[in-house]
């Protein structure tokens, strides 16, 4: 996917992908907003606003009140591409964001996603 379309994305469809994702294996929406708590340092009446908002992701991320700096720690691919390799600043966010996701649906404990105990 385009960078350019990856930005456009509103963050209130990209939501429900990522919990309908959790949740296929096992795991809830409190986990993935938990998650992008964490990761952005939105508090949840913030986030369930933005989710009913028409806020594209590029915006969500550049409106965060405290992006959270372990998530320098996240490495690996999503789609095919290293995350810590991606250029453009918003997209390697959101690709992290991907990447976290991704963690939880394959049943990685929560202090392992949020790194708060060494990988």
């Amino acid at each position: 996917m385009g960078s350019e379309r990856l930005l456009t994305m509103e963050f209130g469809r990209v939501h429900p992908l990522y919990v309908a994702k959790a949740e296929r294996k096992g795991r809830t929406r409190d986990e993935v907003d938990t998650i992008i708590r964490w990761m952005t340092g939105y508090a949840q009446a913030d986030l369930e606003d933005l989710i009913d908002a028409d806020v594209d992701l590029a915006t969500f991320f550049a409106a965060a009140p405290a992006l959270n700096p372990a998530r320098e720690h996240i490495t690996g691919k999503v789609c095919g591409v290293q995350v810590e390799t991606i250029e453009d600043p918003t997209v390697r966010e959101i690709r992290r964001l991907d990447k976290l996701v991704d963690e939880l649906a394959k049943g990685r404990p929560m202090d392992r996603i949020l790194r708060t105990v060494p990988a």
